[in-house]
């Protein structure tokens, strides 16, 4: 084995890969069988890079060649760039000699497309086979699904890897075409529906038969690039909202657009979507999926934006203050998850606690309440309810005039208004 050649490789191809993000490991259940290497029974231990991505897992691509020309991808086949390509044995070797000397809990393999979506997806599924089959390698493995791959390649993969993904890429469908005009978000849906059919089978027929295999027991997920043609948050949230609905997605990422071309189709270089857009398509996803929301509420045509400067439940409550005050002694759970600085653990800890008492603040604050927040929404066992005669616009500048945080110098400089 030439080792330079393989430390190139692994070079191009991992600095190829950083783009990706969604490379979350959480909800894997596998367990190590015959005294095999790994344990994905408990997910993968995560540690993060400084800007929130997972460096946990040994993230490469398969090759960087490409058929595609899509003017968002650096591997892009116009692009001159260092091209490379491991060999499947090379990429198995790797996660295990990585593995053994603790480096990774497992593997994240996607891929360039070359020759055909078919081909380059048997490849893929080699090496998770090899992994599991050769190398009895338990750990946490997650492929990225080809657009355009058979039903029969995406049924096998399902068989050997934790997670599948597809990346949907761009939220719109006109963006889509305007920027990779060979592809078709048809090629994207198709392999998503069948891993979903595929889960839902594999669920049913466990509960007649134990033995049947676990198919992609991590489900399957997507990421969006955010920003590279001009759509809205509302335009973005929609698409995961479909996503979430009809493929039952375990996680929808979002991508700020990091512009690596100069092409009058897309953002320049050195515009880069600020970290703050993302943080706040986050915030939404977490709302729709954790707290009742419904993305009409939080986004709509007169509303097609986050605002920048409040987390968006916030935002919402600013917008619809004739729900509140909520006395937190008295409204249920759902309402309780729709004050701003309430999260759902502390929401949890409420309906519990208020069995014995009537709650007042301090008891709240002990609770986890951001009070900074909560106190202009919320009525408790206190004769006082913070500033009732203030407007939201009042609110959101006292408010952000005692937050603190990592974005904090991205706000808007009205804040110094309130100061």
């Amino acid at each position: 084995m030439d080792f330079n050649r393989i430390k190139e490789k692994l070079n191009i191809l991992a600095d190829a890969a950083k783009y990706d993000v969604s490379c979350s490991s959480s909800g894997s259940n596998r367990k190590n069988t015959n005294k095999g290497l790994g344990n994905a029974s408990n997910g993968i231990c995560h540690s993060y890079s400084e800007d929130g991505r997972c460096i946990s897992l040994l993230k490469i691509l398969l090759t960087n060649h490409c058929i595609y020309d899509c003017a968002y991808c650096v591997t892009r086949k116009s692009n001159d760039i260092k091209r490379a390509a491991f060999k499947i044995q090379e990429v198995v070797d790797l996660t295990i000699n990585f593995y053994r000397r603790n480096y990774i809990e497992g593997l994240f393999l996607s891929s360039g497309i070359f020759k055909d979506p078919d081909y380059t997806m048997e490849r893929l599924i080699a090496v998770a086979k090899k992994l599991r089959l050769e190398e009895n390698f338990n750990g946490y493995i997650h492929l990225k699904s080809i657009p355009g791959a058979s039903d029969e390649l995406m049924y096998e993969a399902g068989l050997y890897a934790d997670r599948l993904s597809v990346n949907i890429e761009i939220p719109t469908v006109s963006g889509l075409k305007l920027l990779a005009p060979d592809k078709k978000h048809e090629d994207f849906a198709k392999p998503m529906l069948k891993v979903k059919n595929e889960i839902i089978r594999f669920k049913e027929e466990r509960k007649l038969l134990k033995s049947t295999p676990k198919y992609a027991p991590a489900g399957q997920s997507t990421q969006m690039i955010v920003g590279a043609t001009g759509e809205s948050d509302k335009d973005v949230m929609y698409s995961a909202n479909h996503f979430y609905k009809n493929f039952h997605m375990k996680r929808v990422y979002y991508s700020g657009y990091v512009p690596v071309s100069n092409d009058n189709r897309l953002p320049s270089i050195g515009t880069q979507v600020p970290m703050l857009r993302e943080n706040r398509l986050y915030q939404t996803d977490w709302l729709l999926r954790f707290y009742g929301f419904s993305v009409q509420e939080l986004l709509n045509a007169e509303y097609p934006n986050l605002d920048m400067d409040v987390d968006p439940k916030l935002s919402w409550a600013l917008r619809n203050m004739q729900h509140f005050p909520v006395d937190v002694n008295k409204a249920d759970i759902s309402v309780l998850a729709r004050i701003p600085g309430v999260g759902m653990t502390s929401v949890h800890k409420i309906m519990k606690a208020r069995k014995f008492r009537k709650l007042d603040w301090d008891h709240l604050k002990k609770m986890g309440v951001a009070l900074n927040r909560a106190k202009y929404f919320i009525l408790c066992d206190s004769r006082h309810w913070e500033r009732r005669d203030l407007d939201p616009q009042r609110i959101k500048g006292l408010i952000l005039s005692t937050s603190y945080g990592k974005f904090r110098p991205q706000y808007s400089n009205q804040l110094s208004l309130f100061n």
